[in-house]
């Protein structure tokens, strides 16, 4: 089952690695992972999702804890949350097929962020399976290129994971 834990780290230079690197030594492959600073320039918040039972996840929490400039570590999985992704998309495009192509992503949310002769990318918002969807319906455009940032989250209300603390 799929996890996605907020890690809250000083935001130093080789955290990242060491966190990555705990993951890979524990036999886990990072679905998702995202970075980037918080509220607080000093800390940065890592969003990981990985495919792991509560057990084999308390383990890797407990051991997340262990390494050094790891303040926080959040499973969010255990909260109601927001889930999100971005993904930039380049799509074949012409004359002939531009307008269809600009119909998809418009029921899709998506915003066209460059135009060219034979291309246009695409920006889209949501969740993995929103992604996904709109991959799918594309592909018979031809895509060129796909980019994602990998999950974000944050709790629902008005819990907050953030300086070490959640509340």
């Amino acid at each position: 089952m799929r996890k996605v834990l907020a890690v809250l780290v000083d935001n130093t230079p080789g955290v990242l690695v060491r966190v990555a690197g705990l993951f890979a030594r524990r036999g886990f492959n990072i679905e998702s992972l995202a970075v980037g600073t918080t509220v607080d320039k000093t800390v940065s918040r890592i969003t990981v999702e990985v495919d792991a039972d509560n057990e084999m996840l308390e383990q890797v929490i407990k051991q997340l804890y262990k390494l050094i400039n790891v303040l926080k570590v959040s499973n969010l999985s255990e909260f109601p949350s927001v889930h999100r992704e971005l993904c930039l998309i380049k799509v074949q495009a012409n004359a002939n097929n531009r307008a269809e192509i600009q119909q998809i992503l418009s029921s899709f949310r998506a915003h066209i962020i460059d135009i060219s002769h034979q291309s246009v990318i695409a920006e889209v918002t949501g969740s993995e399976d929103k992604i996904e969807a709109i991959i799918s319906l594309l592909q018979v455009y031809g895509i060129m290129e796909i980019v994602r940032t990998g999950k974000i989250s944050l709790m629902r209300g008005s819990k907050t994971v953030r300086n070490g603390e959640t509340g």
